[in-house]
């Protein structure tokens, strides 16, 4: 008699549990507004836009598989130059997702090296934690300075990030997210690249929510 009980009980919470499942999976996603990238600002703190933004051609996009994306140069009065890449996925749930510079670069012929975090401190917003890296392609060499934002949170951690998707597609029905990318030339030194690419995503961080929506 228990055994049938349990048995009768285990297939009502497969029952249970299937038409929630299907019931949140029609729900679909839940509809986000947001400004397209393209409308990013020209001007963010003392980074002026320099030329027009970049366009991917379309065997790129069709690996990338974005929503939308936006590819930038920036330049400061006093000659910093950076380039300013922000991929924003509007849903993860069919497969497409950002695309991590550990997987990319080095397919690229780029050597990564020297990884490490710096710490992002948007004025009106929390601090975060970015991945850095140096990397080099023949005698070109950049410091690389990437994170995953989306949903209020920005992330260093690709498996965090992943973690806090598969938790908000649940709980919020939301799975959209972005990948964003400051890479600065190594001119002068590495300290100097490295500042100038943490004032840019301090202030780029700030304008970010308009476009990848908290």
């Amino acid at each position: 008699m228990k055994k049938s009980w349990r048995f009768a009980g285990l297939l009502v919470l497969i029952l249970v549990g299937g038409i929630l499942v299907n019931a949140w999976a029609s729900l679909g996603e839940a509809r986000i507004t947001r400004k397209e990238l393209k409308d990013f600002p020209a001007q963010i703190g003392a980074w002026h836009q320099t030329g027009s933004d970049q366009q991917f051609d379309s065997q790129t996009l069709s690996v990338l598989r974005a929503s939308d994306y936006l590819m930038r140069d920036y330049r400061t009065a006093s000659g910093s130059v950076a380039n300013f890449y922000v991929g924003y996925y509007a849903s993860q749930r069919d497969g497409a997702t950002y695309h991590s510079p550990l997987n990319c670069l080095p397919g690229s012929g780029w050597i990564m090296s020297e990884p490490g975090s710096i710490r992002i401190a948007p004025e009106g917003r929390p601090s975060f934690d970015a991945n850095k890296y140096v990397i080099e392609n023949g005698g070109q060499k950049d410091l690389l300075v990437y994170w995953y934002q989306g949903r209020g949170r920005a992330v260093a951690s690709e498996y965090w990030g992943k973690v806090y998707t598969v938790l908000d597609s649940v709980r919020r029905r939301r799975s959209d997210g972005a990948m964003v990318r400051v890479t600065i030339p190594v001119w002068k030194s590495k300290a100097a690249a490295l500042e100038a690419a943490a004032d840019l995503a301090a202030h780029a961080s700030t304008a970010l929510p308009e476009f990848i929506p908290d």
